[in-house]
């Protein structure tokens, strides 16, 4: 007979499995609940931190901004728009009716002989005539100079319009960002005097507007800049911290880390696809005073370096995910690995056989192989960490770089059992038993 007190003490112990395994599922599905919603949480975060960044490096960097701008001085687009604007502002304020009156004697047969040769209408000869003298300052190395010190105040500006703060000699007015032309009217005004038209010397000093952002939108957007301002360059942290504790949390954290790699590399990309069509909805909600092909121009400028962080992090997370996915224990993966070891196997062989040995270094590698391959992963990090403006070349090029830096490694790393014996290497390979 069982003792009663030995059967109820099992009754007990099946009754604790019953309850831990029903427990375990729970706190599995539990797990992967919270992992799951870290991962998604920095995935959400991935595309806002690459604002973030560009909002800090080019919006709150001078320098950084006039480095980017700069470029857009020499864009025929802006300078044919800039040059109608400069020319509407110098016609105003000229009194063709009076103009050849007004000429000095001396001047006058060099300043008709210029008109001239541009048509019968007096008002049509002098608005090309101011237009031609307009173009070529914009060509000229002065317009250079202008624009860049224009945009070191202008800068000020912008960062008024997208974050609220700031001021300066752009301005803010009905949701447009302003340039202040004056100094282009001037040389403008010094040119045609040089060419006779004296009269334009008395044109007064002319404040007329290039427009730089214009968009209903921008109170709205300002507020979301000034969160990203607020947030800077702790975004990109946070949402890196986030995905990192829910791959840690993850049951199969392979597989999460893949999933966050992917994640933040769609959702990065979805940013880039937003900046292209944003760009159509722009420029078709832009007035018809505005030219379309220089704000096209401003906004591909402006937006450059937003690409480019879009671009490196979708790099980035390709091949995070591919490393992951290549260092996994699927049937795949693991087919790929052991064709990658066989053929560097081969090439081992080839070099044997022609004589090149690897003497100690081989076997030093052989024994600190592990160590070898993390300092070549963390200088790969390193070097992507520091630096200064990634591309995204720059990270395929240094995945590149360490996987044929992990070749050279697998190379010197054969084991001596993979070395074909010194006495058998020369023999009749038919008469090897």
């Amino acid at each position: 007979m069982t003792d009663p007190q030995e059967d109820e003490l099992a009754q007990l112990r099946a009754r604790v499995v019953q309850l831990e395994a029903e427990r375990r599922p729970r706190k599995h599905r539990l797990r992967s609940f919270f992992a799951a919603l870290l991962v998604i949480i920095g995935c959400v975060l991935a595309p806002l931190s690459v604002v973030a960044t560009w909002t800090a490096d080019v919006i709150g960097d001078t320098d950084r901004y006039v480095k980017t701008v700069q470029p857009l001085a020499s864009d025929t687009d802006i300078q044919e728009a800039a040059a109608r604007r400069v020319t509407d502002a110098v016609m105003t304020r000229l009194d063709l009716t009076a103009l050849l009156s007004d000429v000095a004697p001396t001047e006058r047969p060099r300043l008709e002989k210029a008109l001239g040769k541009l048509g019968d209408s007096l008002e049509g000869a002098v608005r090309s005539f101011v237009h031609d003298k307009a173009q070529a300052v914009m060509a000229s190395d002065a317009f250079q100079t202008i624009w860049t010190e224009a945009n070191r105040r202008v800068h000020s500006a912008v960062d008024k319009a997208l974050t609220g703060n700031g001021g300066g000699a752009v301005h803010l007015d009905d949701d447009t960002v302003t340039l202040d032309l004056a100094p282009v009217v001037e040389q403008v005004k010094q040119r045609l005097v040089d060419s006779g038209m004296t009269v334009a010397a008395k044109i007064p000093e002319v404040h007329t507007s290039f427009t730089l952002v214009k968009s209903e939108d921008l109170g709205q957007i300002r507020t979301y800049f000034r969160l990203l301002q607020l947030a800077g360059t702790w975004l990109p942290v946070v949402a890196v911290v986030l995905a990192a504790a829910g791959i840690l949390l993850a049951g199969r954290r392979r597989r999460a880390l893949i999933a966050a790699a992917l994640g933040f590399a769609v959702a990065t990309a979805l940013l880039g696809i937003g900046l292209t069509v944003g760009r159509v909805i722009y420029l078709d909600a832009l007035p018809a005073g505005v030219s379309q092909p220089a704000a096209g121009s401003v906004y591909d400028t402006l937006t450059r370096f937003l690409r480019r962080g879009v671009r490196v992090v979708v790099a980035l997370g390709v091949v995070l995910a591919l490393a992951a996915w290549l260092t996994g224990s699927g049937r795949r993966a693991t087919y790929l690995r052991r064709l990658w070891s066989s053929c560097i196997r081969a090439l081992r062989g080839v070099a044997d056989r022609a004589g090149l040995r690897t003497g100690p270094v081989g076997p030093f590698v052989r024994r600190y192989r592990t160590w070898i391959v993390w300092v070549l992963v963390g200088a790969a990090v390193l070097a992507y960490l520091l630096w200064s403006y990634p591309t995204g070349w720059v990270v395929v090029g240094l995945a590149l770089a360490l996987l044929f830096a992990l070749a050279v490694v697998e190379f010197l790393a054969v084991t001596p059992d993979e070395d074909p014996p010194d006495e058998d290497r020369d023999r009749d390979p038919a008469t090897v038993p």
